[in-house]
This record gives C-alpha cells, structure tokens and sequence, in this order.
C-alpha cells in the first residue's frame, strides 16, 4: 500500500467540524507522551493500519495500558497524533465499554454475567464484592484501588462464575476464593 495512502483522512463533513473545534487548542500533541517502549508501539501501530482511523482503537488501548484509563486530554491528544477527527475517537470511546474515561482503580473486577456465568452464580459474587468493597456497580473504592462492574461475556463459560482483573482470568468463583484474591491484592499494594 502507498505511503499516500496510508496517511489519507478521509473527508470531514460539516456536522463534525464543531465537535472537532476542541482537537485545535493549545497544541494537544504536546500534552502527553509515551513510554519509549510504546512509542516504538504506537509507531507499528501506524505502519500496520492502510489508514490512520484505522488505527484509533489500537491507539487507545496504548493508551490505557500506559495511564490506566483515558484521562481528559486523552482523547484530543490521540486525535491530534493520529491526524483523525476528534469525533471519530469520541464515537468509539463512547461505543464500547472497554475504555475507561474514568479511573477504574487499580484493580478493575470484571465480573461476567452472561448466561453462563449467571447460572453459575455470578450474581451472587457481584453483590459479595460490592459488599465486601463498600462500593456499587461501577464505583471506584474511596483509595481508587477496587471498582466491581458486570461485564458480557469473557469467553470462559465453562469455567463460572469468573471474572476478569487487567488480563487475569479467575475462575471457578466462590465467595471464600474473591476474598482471598482481595485480601492478597491488598497485601501486594
């Protein structure tokens, strides 16, 4: 593919120029950086898409592996590295829950809670963790280390209930075994 069109943008029509106002402003390239290691990523991220929209969700999930979540200025900062619309980022960010605008803690419990999963009790390990964490759904704990949220599928249906921690999987879920987990992650820090 030419390197010309690896660069294209395609065409922005006018009901994404206003939206896209924000991406201009105090040059948002400037507002973070990367890692060395994942600049060296975000580079084959770019080589590897025939477009740069192509390469938005690869680009935030750099991202969150870098800081954690998409702190504010994230989502411009990636629009500007990439040459896309700032439209284009919000629209995924906004679609798919596997990007966090919002500090998920140091330890993000992913509970599933797809029919498997539920069958085999996940509900009930939900409402335990929110208990034991003085949280509910979705809520970071007041030291931003716990947040419990249901989540579809994770792929493991013979192995519920089980949840998901960073790239983790736990399975085969009971009470006893969450509060061990919880106790140990604890300890560590």
């Amino acid at each position: 593919m030419s390197e010309e069109h690896q660069d294209a943008v395609p065409e922005v029509d006018a009901s994404d120029a206003a939206a896209d106002a924000v991406a201009v402003t105090d040059d948002p390239t400037k507002a973070f950086s990367f890692s060395p290691e994942r600049e060296k990523k975000y580079e084959e991220i770019v080589r590897r898409y025939p477009t740069r929209l192509s390469a938005i969700m690869p680009m935030l999930w750099l991202c969150q592996d870098e800081w954690g979540w998409l702190k504010p200025g994230v989502p411009e900062w990636v629009a500007a590295r990439l040459e896309v619309p700032i439209s284009r980022v919000y629209e995924i960010i906004s679609f798919y829950t596997m990007y966090y605008t919002e500090n998920p803690g140091t330890y993000n419990l992913q509970v599933c809670r797809n029919i498997s999963c539920h069958m085999a009790g996940s509900g009930k390990i939900t409402k335990h963790l929110c208990k034991k964490l003085g949280v509910g759904l979705n809520e970071t704990d007041s030291e931003g280390r716990f947040r419990v949220e249901e989540v579809e599928c994770l792929g493991a249906c013979g192995m519920g209930p089980m949840m998901q921690v960073g790239k983790d999987f736990y399975e085969h879920l009971t009470e006893e075994k969450v509060d061990e987990l919880i106790e140990q992650w604890r300890r560590d820090g």
